[in-house]
C-alpha cells in the first residue's frame, strides 16, 4: 500500500500508512458518488462496483455476457415471442402504421429471423455480422452465438415517430416438433433468454383458433424465468370466434399458462385483434377496444419507467452475481490440492444441491436468488475448478455497498427524472389513432354521453328527477345533503362514490342542491351503476343549464 506523506504524520507514533487506509475509508463513506443521469450512474456503478465481481467468480461464462454502454443507453426494447402465425408482424405494422424493411407476413412460418425494428434517418437492413460490431447498438454480445444466429439477426431500420421512443424485436415463429428445434443451428432459447434480460417488455402472443403450447415454446416460456414482471400476454384474433367460444378459449389458456409460468401471480392478459382489418365477430367490440387501449397504456409507459427498470435489473444481476461468487468460492474450497480432483469434481457436481441449502443457511439468502440448479450442473461438468477463486470479502462488500446506498440515491434520481419528463410517451402510429376525437376509447360514453349535443343530455331525464326533488321537501327550491342522501342512498353506491358525486352535483358549492344539480346527481349515480368511471372534475357539457354563466 502506497503511503501518503501528510504534514505533523512524522511526529505521531502511529505509521503513516494507516492514516492513508483510515482518511480514504473515511472518503469512500462522506463523499458518495455524484452521477449527473441515472444512466450515467448505473454505467459507472457496474463498471465499477459489480464488474469486478463478475470477472472474479467468471460469471460471464456461466449467465450473461459483461453490460457495454449502449445497454445502459438504449431505448427502451419490446420483445415479441410466440408460436408462427399468432401475428407477431402484423402487430408491428399495426403499431407502427407502416411497412418495415425484410417483413414477411402470411399463414405459414414466414419470419425465420429476428429482426430488431429501430429508429434510423433512412429505411434499411443492417445484417447481424455488421450489427454486433456497432458499439452504438447494444446488441454486441451476440457475437458468443455464433454465424448460425448471426445470419438469422438483422436491424430493419426506418423513420417512424413510434420507433423514435422505443424499439421493437420480431422474433422467428416456434415451431412445434424436435427436429425443427434441432434444424435452428442455434440456441433459440439461450437467444430470447439474452434479449429477455435486456428488454423491458416481453409480449407473448397466441392465436385464439391454436392454444397448443408446443415443446419449444414451453422452454422458451420457461427461459424466461426471473422476467415474469415484463411478460404480458395477448390472445389475438380474437374477432373469429364467438362470445361463449372465447370465454372457454381465455380459461384454457390461462390454464395452460398457470402451468408452465409457475406463478401464484396470474398473468394479465389482453384480448383483442391487433391489426387495422375489420372485425369478422364484432359482438365483443367494446372489450377489445378497452384492451387494447390497456395495452397502448401499458407500451406507452415504458420510455418513463426505462431507468427504472434499467436500475431493477441491475439489482437482479447484483443479487445473481453475489450467489454465484458464493457457490464458485463454495466449489473452489472443498476441492483437493494434489489428488482426485476429478472424482471430487464430479462429487461436487452431483451434490450441488446441499451446497446451494448451505449457501442459502449460512449467508441468508432467497432460494429465488439462486440460479437453475440442473443448468448450473451442466455448466460445471466443462469447468475446470483449480481455476476458480477462494471468497473474497472485499469484492462483495463493496457490491452490498453500492446495494445498501448508491441504489437508493439512483432511486430518488428517477422520480427526479421522472418529474422532469411527465409527458415522456410514446407517439404515432397506432397509438394516435385513438387519443382524441370521437374514436378515442370511451368517446361519448359514461360522463361523456352528450358532449356534442346542443342539448342538455340530463334534460331528457329531469322530467322523472323532479318527480323525486318535489317529494324531499325543498326550501327555496332547495334540498338539503341529508334529505339528497335519503334518495342516493337507495342506488346502494359507497358513501366514497356518493360523496364524489355530491361534490360534483354542488355545481355551486352551497351545500343544497337545486332541482337541476338534484337531475345531475341522478344521472351521475346512473352513469357510474352502467359501469363507467366518474369524471374527476365535471365536464363543461354536463353544468347545467341555470350555472353556465357563473362558468
Amino acid at each position: 500500500m502506497s503511503v501518503m506523506e501528510q504534514p505533523g504524520t512524522a511526529a505521531s507514533p502511529v505509521p503513516a500508512s494507516m492514516f492513508s487506509w483510515v482518511s480514504k475509508d473515511a472518503r469512500r463513506k462522506k463523499e458518495p458518488e455524484l452521477f449527473q443521469t441515472v444512466a450515467e450512474g448505473l454505467r459507472q456503478l457496474y463498471a465499477q462496483k459489480l464488474l469486478p465481481l463478475e470477472e472474479h467468480y467468471r460469471f460471464h461464462e456461466f449467465h450473461s455476457p459483461a453490460l457495454e454502454d449502449a445497454d445502459f443507453d438504449n431505448k427502451p426494447m419490446v420483445l415479441l415471442v410466440g408460436q408462427y402465425s399468432t401475428g407477431k408482424t402484423t402487430f408491428i405494422r399495426h403499431l407502427i402504421e407502416q411497412d418495415f424493411p425484410g417483413m414477411r407476413i402470411g399463414p405459414e412460418p414466414t419470419t425465420d429471423s429476428f429482426i430488431a425494428v429501430m429508429h434510423g434517418p433512412t429505411e434499411g437492413v443492417v445484417p447481424g455480422n455488421a450489427l454486433v460490431v456497432d458499439p452504438r447498438r447494444p446488441f454486441r454480445k451476440l457475437n458468443a452465438f455464433g454465424n448460425a444466429f448471426l445470419n438469422r439477426f438483422m436491424c430493419a431500420q426506418l423513420p417512424n415517430p413510434v420507433l423514435d421512443s422505443i424499439s421493437i424485436i420480431d422474433t422467428p415463429g416456434i415451431l412445434s416438433g424436435e427436429k425443427q428445434r434441432i434444424s435452428r443451428g442455434y440456441d433459440f432459447a439461450a437467444v430470447l433468454e439474452w434479449f429477455a434480460e435486456r428488454v423491458d417488455r416481453i409480449i407473448l402472443l397466441f392465436d385464439a383458433h391454436k392454444l397448443d403450447i408446443s415443446d419449444e415454446f414451453s422452454e422458451v416460456i420457461k427461459a424466461l424465468k426471473n422476467h415474469e414482471d415484463k411478460i404480458r400476454v395477448v390472445l389475438n384474433k380474437a374477432d373469429q370466434i364467438e362470445t361463449q367460444q372465447l370465454m372457454r378459449v381465455y380459461g384454457a389458456l390461462m390454464w395452460s399458462l398457470g402451468k408452465i409460468i409457475n406463478t401464484p401471480e396470474v398473468v394479465r392478459v389482453y384480448i383483442g385483434s391487433f391489426w387495422s382489418h375489420p372485425l369478422l365477430i364484432p359482438d365483443n367490440r367494446k372489450l377489445f377496444e378497452a384492451e387494447e387501449q390497456d395495452l397502448f397504456k401499458d407500451i406507452q409507459s415504458l420510455p418513463r419507467n426505462a431507468a427504472l427498470r434499467k436500475l431493477n435489473d441491475l439489482i437482479k444481476r447484483a443479487r445473481l452475481a453475489k450467489v454465484h461468487a458464493y457457490i464458485i468460492s463454495s466449489l473452489k474450497k472443498e476441492m483437493p490440492n494434489v489428488f482426485g480432483k476429478e472424482s471430487k469434481k464430479k462429487e461436487l457436481v452431483n451434490n450441488l444441491g446441499e451446497i446451494y441449502q448451505k449457501i442459502e443457511r449460512e449467508h441468508q439468502i432467497s432460494p429465488g436468488d439462486f440460479p437453475s440448479l440442473r443448468k448450473m450442473q451442466e455448466l460445471l461438468q466443462t469447468q475446470d475448478f483449480s481455476k476458480f477463486q477462494a471468497l473474497k470479502p472485499k469484492l462483495l462488500d463493496t457490491v452490498d455497498d453500492m446495494l445498501a446506498n448508491d441504489i437508493a440515491r439512483l432511486m430518488v434520481m428517477v422520480r427526479q427524472e421522472e418529474s422532469l419528463m411527465p409527458s415522456q410517451a410514446v407517439k404515432g402510429g397506432a397509438f394516435d389513432g385513438t387519443m382524441n376525437g370521437p374514436f378515442g376509447h370511451g368517446y361519448g360514453e359514461g360522463a361523456g354521453e352528450g358532449i356534442d349535443d346542443v342539448e342538455w343530455v340530463v334534460g331528457k331525464d329531469k322530467p322523472t328527477y323532479d318527480e323525486i326533488f318535489y317529494t324531499l321537501s325543498p326550501v327555496n327550491g332547495k334540498i338539503t345533503g341529508a334529505n339528497a342522501k335519503k334518495e342516493m342512498v337507495k342506488s346502494k353506491l359507497p358513501n366514497t362514490v356518493l360523496g364524489k358525486i355530491w361534490k360534483l352535483a354542488d355545481v355551486d358549492k352551497d351545500g343544497l342542491l337545486d332541482d337541476e344539480e338534484f337531475a345531475l346527481a341522478n344521472h351521475l349515480i346512473k352513469v357510474k351503476l352502467e359501469g363507467h368511471e366518474l369524471p374527476a372534475d365535471l365536464p363543461p357539457h354536463l353544468v347545467p343549464p341555470s350555472k353556465r354563466r357563473h362558468e
